[in-house]
């Protein structure tokens, strides 16, 4: 059995011998010299060989975010199962959104290696079909995880509104956030990286979500210096699973995406579906139409 898994074969059997309707519990795991924790949530009756639903936060987030609770409760009360993980960022236990007045080490890749700790843990604890299910960033992380990695108890994958990388690390969309210029970071992360220095730090620079912050150069650079080849329409194309994609028809932040998926969207390998007027976080009751999609998919 995996470390990370044998870890903690004793929370998850005592979850699953929980009674029907039980209340959310937390769930904890060492992986990389880290506690990672996750909210499970197992369906009236169900126990985790009935399936479990892996979701995955956006941006800098954490899995307790209104619309990733909305989207566990709305999947619960339609009989599915659901592992909410909080990606550890290189915080020890961490949970709510990301302190920016933290230094930042962690990696855009450090979700995969997660994403498979996780997955362990729950093939190891008799979850026999895992739905991997990503919003926002989250969600081209977990494209990314199965297109290159992938794993023998995954079923399929949901995504609902997932980033194209690329666009985010774009000289204009940078300055127009931050009113700062990336060129200049991007040159000095990639020559203190090029010395060999890539853990040295960058002070004062907008990251991510985070206005002003200090980011390590490698990790500035894991995040910025990305090509077309993590997009989604390349990850997709390099799925061997069925996937969903949800679009936000009113999404300022991820924009056009249903076109640029159009010509992979075959509706069997990949379903691509709009859900007309919702923002970027699927609020209001918009979260319920993007689930209602996703539990036909998961039904068909």
């Amino acid at each position: 059995m995996p470390r990370t898994a044998a870890a903690v074969v004793v929370l998850l059997a005592a979850a699953a011998c929980a009674p029907a309707g039980a209340s959310a519990r937390e769930v904890t795991l060492r992986h990389a010299g880290l506690t990672l924790n996750a909210t499970l949530e197992l369906a009236e009756g169900k126990s985790p060989g009935d399936g479990v639903v892996l979701m995955v936060h956006g941006t800098m987030q954490h899995n307790e975010a209104s619309n990733m609770r909305e989207f566990r409760a709305l999947l619960r009360a339609q009989g599915f199962s659901t592992l909410a993980v909080n990606l550890g960022l290189g915080v020890d236990n961490r949970r709510g959104p990301y302190d920016c007045g933290s230094p930042n080490r962690h990696r855009f890749g450090d979700a995969l290696d997660e994403i498979g700790a996780w997955l362990e843990w729950l093939q190891a604890n008799g979850a026999r079909r895992v739905v991997l299910f990503g919003f926002s960033r989250g969600g081209q992380q977990a494209a990314w995880f199965l297109a290159e990695r992938g794993h023998p108890a995954l079923a399929s994958l949901v995504l609902l509104a997932p980033i194209n990388p690329t666009e985010f690390a774009q000289p204009a969309r940078y300055q127009a956030q931050s009113g700062k210029r990336l060129e200049p970071v991007l040159e000095q992360a990639r020559a203190l990286a090029g010395s060999g220095r890539g853990g040295a730090w960058l002070q004062g620079v907008a990251f991510l979500n985070c206005p002003d912050t200090s980011v390590t150069a490698e990790s500035f650079l894991s995040y910025y210096a990305v090509g077309p080849q993590l997009d989604m329409p390349a990850l997709l194309e390099r799925l061997g699973k069925p996937a969903l994609v949800v679009v936000a028809g009113a999404d300022q932040i991820v924009r056009g995406l249903d076109k640029r998926l159009a010509p992979l969207a075959d509706g069997k390998r990949l379903s691509v579906v709009v859900v007309a007027g919702a923002d970027h976080f699927f609020r209001d009751l918009y979260g319920e139409d993007a689930i209602d999609e996703v539990v036909k998919f998961l039904r068909r």
